[in-house]
Order: structure tokens, then C-alpha cells, then sequence
């Protein structure tokens, strides 16, 4: 029983998988899709939830600071619906400052890639992950 993280762009979507005690978490993957085209990930998606068996996702609900939600956090909200059918339980994580995160991991770390979208995706959805397990925790 594991969990995934999923950073959800309009373009990509940041993948990360939880190990099986759902203590660590690693960036798996980014998948890069047509502009919106967010129906065209549910096949992907459930493989992945077959294939490592996945029982909770952990998506990032896109918050404004003040904490009210905008346009992003509405299209979270849409693809959960769109998760659903997957039969997995799915739980929304603030994703305040994600990429920001993200991009200073990498600069600590002295990653060159920082300016490639798909290695910070991936690192952000690696960071919801981490934030849901923290909270499972708890």
C-alpha cells in the first residue's frame, strides 16, 4: 500500500511514490501532456496505481497566501473528480511554495537542471508526498 504525489501543472504533472511503509518518498517522474488535457493522464495514472499498489494520492491543492482558492485550485479540484473513477482515496495538500522549495533544493544541492520544468516538478511532487506522510504521522 503505498501513496502517490502529484503536482498538477497545465501542461505536466509531477509524479512522486511513497516506499511501502509510506516513510520516504522519491521523485518518480514528470508527464508531459496537451495543453489541459488532463482526461488523457487517467490511463497513466492507473497503471501506475496497479502496478505499485497505490491506495492514496496526494494532490496539490494550488492555494493563494492570503488561503482562498483561484483558477488553480479549481482545475485541482476537477482532476480529482476525474480521479475518482480510480477507486484510490485522494487527499488535497496545500501546495503553497512548492516551487520554490524545489528550486532551492536543487540550488543547495548544486544541480545544474534547475531550469528544467520536469526536474522541478518532479521535486515538488516529492514535496506534497513528504508533507501528506508527515501529516499521516501525526
Amino acid at each position: 500500500m503505498r501513496v502517490l504525489g502529484l503536482d498538477l501543472g497545465t501542461k505536466t504533472l509531477g509524479i512522486a511514490i511513497s516506499d511501502k511503509t509510506n516513510t520516504l518518498s522519491t521523485p518518480m517522474e514528470v508527464i508531459n501532456f496537451k495543453k489541459e488535457d488532463y482526461a488523457s493522464l487517467i490511463p497513466t495514472i492507473e497503471k501506475l496505481i496497479k502496478d505499485k499498489d497505490i491506495t492514496d494520492i496526494a494532490l496539490g491543492l494550488p492555494k493563494n497566501m492570503d488561503n482562498t482558492e483561484g483558477f488553480a485550485a479549481e482545475r485541482s479540484r476537477n482532476f480529482a473528480k476525474l480521479l475518482e473513477s480510480l477507486n484510490v482515496n485522494i487527499h488535497f495538500v496545500d501546495e503553497r511554495l512548492t516551487t520554490v522549495s524545489a528550486l532551492n533544493i536543487l540550488k543547495e544541492t548544486g544541480n545544474k537542471k534547475i531550469k528544467e520544468k520536469n526536474v522541478v516538478d518532479a521535486i515538488a511532487a516529492n514535496i506534497i508526498l513528504e508533507s501528506y506522510l508527515k501529516g499521516l504521522k501525526k
